[in-house]
């Protein structure tokens, strides 16, 4: 599908449909709605030539994410750009943070910047996925291509690249019950898409393995490892035989949770984080992780861009598969 295809199909021209991308105030509000509807029905992004009629890109991406001091968004930004640079485009970079209205501000504002197509990191830019959380993701795709990076949302022009969060969540639960452990605790940061995923992975495992869902062993936490360790501390005598966390993080702070509990690692528990960062290799004895493959799922987001900027039909939704690496907090 392309430029020519929703000049026909809403019968008018071209210049017309690529006035309308650009919101041109020379297009009535009609024919607007009528050529939108028609995009909107086909699923169609418009790329730089529907936005220029031919004239030359800023060859530049717009990069958004909540914050670079977290490391894997700071790992994701990094290899993004490295990927990008390679294909000969500039980036953008703006840190939103995670209120709803610094997204839809740090949104609007790469915009204005003459962008060729957005990248969004983390799924904290999809909320809830209601209408008034995604509104804005629906707006910009309107003006250029969007790119979730770990999260998903059902809108067009909205491309969905995901690490299988659950699948790997779910494998990681059955492997510790089948190696004895009955008393899993779990522990999350955040309610995005990424994390909730997590979440049903964990909660289906149990489920699926006789075990009883105990609401007291799973915790919200500020991601911080002194934070953490505080907040088990405080619980008093907190009984469980596995630790599985949705950031590395958090699994370090239950790691020092339980050296101050002087519980033998791996024996009394098994501990396991997510990302498998470099925080996994910094602590003793050195940290289970799940690999999210973060590497792979930016590659597969920057070239499928590029494909779709060069007017080529690209996935709505692409999935890389996660990685177990077993280190010194496991042994099964």
């Amino acid at each position: 599908m392309n430029i020519y295809d929703i000049a026909r199909l809403a019968g008018v021209s071209i210049a017309t449909v690529s006035r309308v991308v650009n919101d041109s105030p020379k297009v009535s509000e009609k024919t607007k709605q009528k050529v939108r509807a028609v995009m909107e029905e086909q699923n169609y992004t418009p790329n730089v030539f529907a936005r220029g009629l031919g004239l030359n890109s800023m060859r530049t991406v717009g990069i958004v994410c909540p914050d670079v001091s977290d490391a894997y968004m700071a790992e994701s930004v990094a290899y993004l750009e490295k990927r990008f640079r390679g294909y000969g485009y500039d980036c953008i970079l703006y840190c939103s943070g995670y209120k709803q209205e610094s997204k839809v501000n740090a949104v609007q504002m790469v915009l204005k910047k003459k962008i060729d197509a957005l990248v969004l990191v983390g799924s904290h830019y999809v909320g809830d996925g209601s209408e008034e959380e995604i509104g804005y993701l629906r707006e910009a795709a309107r003006e250029v291509p969007v790119f979730l990076i770990n999260g998903y949302v059902r809108c067009p022009g909205v491309y969905c690249m995901l690490s299988e969060n659950y699948q790997i969540m779910y494998d990681t639960v059955c492997a510790l019950t089948e190696a004895g452990r009955k008393r899993i605790l779990f522990l999350y940061d955040s309610h995005s898409y990424s994390a909730t995923q997590k979440l049903l992975g964990y909660e289906d495992a149990l489920r699926d393995n006789g075990l009883p869902m105990v609401e007291e062993l799973k915790i919200f936490t500020e991601n911080k490892i002194s934070t953490v360790r505080e907040n088990l501390l405080q619980r008093g005598e907190l009984n469980f035989d596995a630790v599985v966390a949705t950031d590395d993080g958090l699994a370090v702070g239950a790691l020092k949770y339980a050296m101050k509990k002087q519980m033998r690692i791996p024996e009394d528990v098994n501990i396991i984080g997510f990302n498998d960062s470099e925080l996994a290799v910094c602590c003793e004895p050195e940290l289970t992780s799940i690999d999210s493959r973060r590497d792979a799922l930016c590659k597969t987001a920057v070239d499928s861009l590029m494909l779709l900027l060069e007017g080529k039909s690209v996935r709505h939704k692409r999935s890389v598969r996660c990685h177990l690496i077993k280190r010194g907090t496991t042994n099964f």
